[in-house]
């Protein structure tokens, strides 16, 4: 058994019958020995870098991970605001009320779950493809300088706070001018008989039916153009010989872009597809806050603005707004981890 050990590091020599040191084994030994130092003297010579790398850190750790310890409010009960650590434990108690009271806070809450959930969805069917297809075009752009033209266009909106991008949806859709209530959009409906007058003068953004379309459409313009960029980079990194090759059988434009192109990029698809199911009960309170009202909850509550409306109370309400985000979070994940097996499982392909 010794010997057998002893084998699996040392090189027997026939010349001297005696074991010596594997010369790979003390080049490993000697890189373990150094690893640390090899570590610092990495970062001393790129500490420029290392630097940038700290108001990450910090941001992480103060709005990443120092705030998970308030998630013990979705667990614990007090009459009066106190500390996390002085109230007392309460179990499950927020989450059944949410879940299965039966009263006007469970049924605000499963409207708020549905619509976030629908809200998602539609981003997900109408908008994922949009980035996918921008990118397709400026990739069938040859002159430079047009296609870096049409590229800033499409970014600016991203670029736009969130305060403003609404207020330009408010006054398309609502204010036209100081003598009429309809907006530039509502006024072409109007004109081309899509639109009733009795509707449009009462506002789009009043009438619930239609906030979702205006969510979605305002959501497609703010973000497809940014979004393409991460699909317009895995063209451009396709080999040029894939294409040379399409023409010598020759393949057409739109055949390169069905059997060269789509499959080349199919692995960044398949991982931003992954990445967006996992947030199909997650969406940010700033848009929805400043394009609802009381008029339009039926369609426009949302998860995060319901635990918004409800967090600003006393410390039972936080909690159960805590509740209900900890829940979407919580559905989120297992939405990830599903959508990430099967795509390992179907086409080889994963986010891990």
């Amino acid at each position: 058994m010794k010997k057998m050990l002893a084998a699996d590091f040392l090189v027997y020599d026939e010349a001297t019958h005696a074991y010596r040191t594997d010369p790979e084994q003390l080049v490993r030994d000697d890189v373990e020995k150094r690893y640390w130092s090899h570590v610092a003297r990495t970062v001393m010579k790129d500490w420029r870098l290392y630097l940038m790398l700290v108001p990450m850190i910090l941001v992480f750790l103060f709005w990443r991970y120092f705030p998970m310890y308030e998630l013990l409010r979705c667990f614990k009960v007090s009459d009066q605001v106190k500390p996390v650590s002085e109230q007392f434990f309460s179990g499950f108690s927020y989450f059944k009320r949410l879940l299965f009271s039966g009263d006007g806070l469970s049924t605000d809450f499963w409207r708020a779950l549905r619509n976030t959930f629908l809200l998602s969805f539609y981003g997900l069917v109408f908008g994922f493809p949009v980035p996918i297809i921008i990118a397709l075009f400026f990739n069938e752009i040859k002159s430079n300088i047009l296609r870096s033209v049409y590229q800033v266009l499409t970014y600016l909106p991203k670029f736009m706070s969130t305060v403003v991008m609404t207020s330009l949806v408010t006054m398309l859709v609502k204010q036209g001018s100081l003598t009429s209530s309809m907006g530039v959009l509502s006024q072409l409906l109007c004109s081309a008989g899509l639109l009733s007058e009795q509707v449009a003068n009462a506002g789009l953004l009043n009438n619930p039916s239609f906030f979702r379309a205006i969510y979605q459409i305002s959501g497609i313009w703010e973000t497809a153009g940014y979004d393409s960029i991460v699909f317009f980079a895995a063209i451009i990194a396709i080999s040029p010989t894939s294409y040379e090759a399409a023409q010598i059988d020759g393949a057409n434009k739109w055949a390169q872009m069905k059997y060269v192109v789509l499959p080349s990029i199919l692995s960044t698809v398949v991982i931003m597809l992954i990445t967006r199911i996992g947030s199909l009960l997650v969406i940010g309170y700033e848009k929805v806050l400043l394009l609802y009202n009381t008029n339009i909850y039926m369609t426009a509550d949302v998860v995060s603005t319901f635990a918004q409306r409800h967090g600003l109370g006393s410390s039972s309400a936080q909690g159960l707004a805590s509740a209900a985000e900890m829940m979407s979070n919580v559905i989120s994940m297992l939405l990830v981890i599903g959508a990430n097996t099967i795509s390992r499982k179907a086409s080889n392909v994963s986010l891990y």
